[in-house]
């Protein structure tokens, strides 16, 4: 069944698309201490909001030439009092591939030096800039995507086995127990999730770190999630509980758990698959929004929604458009996902006339 949905969704023009987008950011960020010029601790205080390096092909004397870049030089404006950057061409600094550099341990497990690019050792490199504390933007998205990407996964872990338990259950055996169950489930659903996301995180302890906040984070979404869904469940246990195979196997003296979990809650697997892919967006943006506010994940550590709180100032967006990136990143990532959501949804209805 997984190998005819992949080969249906890899026929569908804007599915395939989505699905390549997705596979090269989830590759880069598992190569991320790879991929960075920088590890995820480097910061250069003297280097703050410095632009986007320009790399040169082409030498002064109009000839090809290794690639190379200048650092840049920081100068203060006393006419408009401001602080600006110019190139530094008195010295090249050429870039190379595959060589070493700041040591890391890649996955945090093997201690590695080289890098996919860099530069000599007096020499910077930062293809999107830098932010307020010198930290090169590019390898902190790499960093902080690991975070914003991987937290929709987590919840769905929690969340569907909850899910698909308890509407089960209600559905099943339906009744008094369906009737207590399901009104419990819409009090779940009645509370806004975003605003107790939003006073759940607040009242977390200030000294804890960037990966308990995130696994409480993860935890709180799962909890929030559930209830809709389990509803759905129910519904659809409800529509297949009376078919003759489930009286069959009560007649040969099947237990209730057996006949939920091996009979009742496999016939909603078309709903799961749709479900999962449509639900990682929106953890996406949830971990985003509370990192924006400041309530998730904490500085010095980056996740795509911390990063871009310093794009909400005014002078930023105008003059310092590199900060922007993690958005359009979280823009591309929660699009590619809602594409091919849609997609198995189309390949899973019976009645879709296109498929």
């Amino acid at each position: 069944m997984i190998k005819d949905i992949f080969k249906q969704l890899w026929n569908d023009k804007f599915a395939r698309i989505a699905l390549i987008v997705l596979g090269v950011i989830y590759l880069a960020l598992f190569l991320a201490d790879f991929i960075a010029p920088y590890t995820k601790d480097f910061s250069d205080r003297t280097m703050a909001y410095v632009p986007p390096s320009k790399v040169f092909t082409i030498d002064e004397n109009g000839k090809l030439s290794k690639p190379y870049t200048y650092n840049y030089i920081r100068e203060f404006d006393p006419a408009n009092l401001e602080i600006k950057y110019s190139l530094d061409r008195s010295k090249k600094h050429y870039i190379k591939f595959f060589s070493q550099g700041q040591p890391y341990k890649f996955l945090g497990l093997i201690p590695m030096k080289r890098h996919l690019f860099t530069t000599d050792k007096d020499g910077r490199i930062f293809l999107l800039g830098t932010d307020i504390n010198g930290r090169d933007v590019f390898s902190r998205l790499l960093f902080g995507g690991r975070i914003s990407m991987t937290i929709g996964f987590l919840a769905l872990f929690v969340l569907f086995p909850i899910g698909l338990l308890y509407g089960g259950i209600s559905g099943y055996f339906g009744g008094k127990v369906d009737s207590i169950m399901m009104r419990f489930a819409e009090a779940v659903m009645s509370i806004p999730s975003f605003y107790l996301l939003i006073i759940l995180a607040s009242i977390l302890p200030s000294g804890m770190t960037s990966t308990q906040r995130f696994m409480l984070i993860v935890i709180i979404l799962a909890l929030i999630g559930w209830a809709g869904f389990a509803r759905v469940v129910r519904g659809m246990i409800l529509s297949v509980k009376n078919q003759e195979y489930i009286q069959a196997a009560q007649s040969i003296g099947a237990s209730k758990m057996r006949i939920i979990t091996k009979h009742l809650l496999p016939q909603t697997t078309s709903f799961v698959i749709v479900a999962m892919t449509l639900s990682v967006p929106s953890y996406i943006l949830s971990e985003s929004g509370l990192s924006f506010l400041g309530l998730g994940i904490q500085q010095p550590d980056a996740s795509w929604g911390n990063m871009l709180k310093e794009a909400q100032e005014f002078t930023n967006i105008l003059y310092r458009p590199w900060l922007l990136t993690p958005g359009f990143l979280i823009f591309v990532s929660v699009l590619a996902f809602n594409l091919i959501g849609d997609t198995i949804r189309d390949i899973l209805d019976p009645k879709s006339k296109v498929r």
